[in-house]
């Protein structure tokens, strides 16, 4: 990796006693337990917002609730020390950086050198993966790699005019090089987002970013560890890992990696686009739509999330009648209507398990801000120009746009997921006085996809730019995903990806895990978690079959599907897991 690839320097930082690299010197305890305060909630310390970043990082994808079994079941939380380097990175051509970090321990292993590199889920900062990487890899002595893949919680504040600095704190523009910094806009307030407003399409470059993760974290284990420099892939194992969107960005620098940098994959509930499948956006577009009409169906009354106080939400029902009107569904009443909106659905690919579970997303509202967010970013939008009308802002108690106040800025970079709602910036714009008040900007964004116009033939065209290659035919690789999966539909998703392997003649392992889902985090929800056994165990499981095939000799595991058996009211078990034959 060369220096001009870099902006701004490398922050070194250790991380010892109190404060070690997976936990923040929580451990499993202090990451149940609730967000850490800062001392002064206007200026915190780099060191009080790490320890809060890592703190979200964990919550936001495993499942740490008293019931969901980690530490006891599966996974360790230990204490690990060492050291962190980080810095601003680009790859050719982009406008905004991405943030790598290497995390190396004390303890790494120089006999078996490892570097694990992973991008993070969702649009989550640079922690986004530890609960996988992290967790796996600082035990055994491997150091981790990571990159935020030009998405991230380094939101920029317009009104203030200040981002976010190499060490989490918040910086004027000007005064520091800040991980989002977007082009002056005459009366802009509000805040922009890096994801929606990089400039960029991040997501075409998920596998370069990863790549690029890579190379900066071999050239940091030559800082770390002097003594048994030089690091290179040919005497370090390179294993890539990433759960969702960081799964999807494993796949993708898969299949760039042309001078074999990569050793192995583990992909865990992968957004990957191929052929044969169906993009998130496309899917997201069209759950935003039909989903709140089709979960009013009577099947989902014992649905979690679909019902309250056993009844369809108002807006819901509201939908049918508004899908009819615009002649998306059939029927006369609201039963035929429900019932042709699963047949879309159906239709479209959709399975019975992804369509329930999606009841979550969708109770959420994770369908339309997805959508909302990726529209932007495919669009090269400004924070002025966002499509179908959306913006981001604070607001005050009655929903109006302000000014965010010094402690709300400060948290942004520990708190917030990188897609708001969340961590106090609202999504806005989009609805309007109806009874059902999100269908307006939905449409839009569905037209985004299906539509004739130029900016929906622009919008498609980013979308395919994000398609996977293949990767080269001897790279040890295991896909695994949920077939509960109510974001990211097997079928659409991981399904797809090893059918065009198959097709290919590559065989990778292929993990399917029933009553498995999308979101650990949400099993931690009363009556949610009763249904669906965690992810992550399968994610760990891969990773040592990987290790054994690349250390050991042995041979990549087969594909499967396991016996899994959901926890229902009382504590997870490790015979519901199925990991043992």
């Amino acid at each position: 990796m060369t220096m001009s690839e870099f902006v701004g320097e490398v922050r070194e930082s250790v991380h010892r006693g109190h404060d070690d690299l997976l936990s923040a010197g929580l451990g499993l305890d202090g990451l149940r337990a609730k967000s850490p305060a800062f001392a002064d909630a206007a200026a915190p310390t780099a060191d009080e917002l790490r320890r809060r970043a890592i703190h979200a990082s964990w919550n936001g994808i495993a499942d740490l609730g008293p019931l969901g079994g980690y530490g006891r079941v599966y996974g360790v939380v230990p204490n690990v020390p060492g050291r962190e380097y980080q810095a601003f990175a680009r790859v050719p051509g982009a406008r905004s950086p991405h943030r790598v970090l290497l995390q190396a321990p004390d303890a790494f292993d120089a006999r078996a050198r490892c570097l694990v590199v992973a991008a993070s889920s969702g649009s989550r900062g640079v922690y986004g993966a530890i609960a996988l990487a992290g967790a796996w890899a600082l035990p055994r002595g491997c150091a981790v790699a990571y990159t935020d893949k030009g998405a991230g919680s380094g939101y920029f504040d317009l009104d203030s005019d200040t981002g976010v600095a190499l060490d989490g704190t918040r910086a004027a523009r000007g005064t520091a090089p800040l991980e989002f910094e977007p082009a002056r806009i005459a009366a802009a307030r509000g805040v922009a987002i890096k994801h929606a407003h990089s400039g960029d399409d991040p997501e075409a470059d998920w596998g370069r970013h990863v790549l690029q993760a890579a190379r900066f974290g071999l050239a940091m284990l030559d800082r770390a560890y002097p003594a048994q420099a030089p690091f290179t892939a040919a005497d370090t194992r390179v294993i890539v890992t990433g759960v969702s969107n960081g799964a999807g960005a494993a796949l993708q620098a898969a299949g760039l990696d042309a001078d074999g940098l990569v050793d192995g994959v583990v992909a865990l509930a992968p957004n990957v686009h191929v052929d044969g499948g169906r993009p998130l956006y496309d899917v997201a577009s069209e759950a935003a739509q039909l989903l709140p009409c089709a979960l009013t169906d009577a099947r989902f009354d014992a649905t979690p999330f679909a019902r309250t106080e056993g009844a369809p939400p108002p807006a819901w029902l509201a939908r049918c009648a508004h899908l009819r009107e615009r002649g998306l569904v059939d029927g006369s009443d609201r039963v035929a209507q429900a019932r042709s909106a699963l047949d879309r659905l159906r239709a479209g690919g959709w399975d019975e398990r992804a369509i329930e579970t999606a009841a979550s997303s969708t109770r959420f509202d994770l369908w339309r801000a997805i959508a909302a967010t990726y529209a932007a970013s495919y669009l090269r939008a400004t924070p002025a120009t966002i499509p179908c009308g959306f913006h981001y802002a604070t607001v005050d108690a009655r929903g109006a746009p302000v000014a965010a106040d010094a402690p709300t800025r400060a948290a942004w970079w520990s708190d917030a997921s990188g897609i708001p709602p969340g961590a106090g910036v609202s999504l806005l714009g989009g609805v309007d006085a109806s009874a059902d008040p999100t269908a307006l900007g939905i449409d839009c964004l569905r037209a985004l996809w299906n539509g004739d116009g130029a900016a929906a033939h622009a919008l498609r065209a980013s979308v395919s730019a994000t398609a996977a290659k293949l990767p080269r035919a001897d790279l040890p690789l295991i896909v695994v995903h949920g077939e509960d999966d109510g974001l990211l539909p097997d079928a659409f998703h991981a399904r797809a990806y090893v059918g065009a392997l198959d097709a290919a003649a590559r065989h990778p392992a292929y993990w399917r895990v029933p009553n498995a889902q999308h979101f650990d985090a949400f099993l931690a929800l009363p009556g949610f978690g009763d249904h669906y056994v965690p992810l992550l165990p399968y994610g760990y499981a891969a990773l040592d079959a990987l290790w054994a095939r690349l250390v050991d000799g042995a041979p990549l595991p087969p594909s499967r599907r396991f016996a899994t058996t959901p926890r229902g009211s009382g504590a997870l078990e490790r015979a519901a897991l199925g990991l043992e034959r």
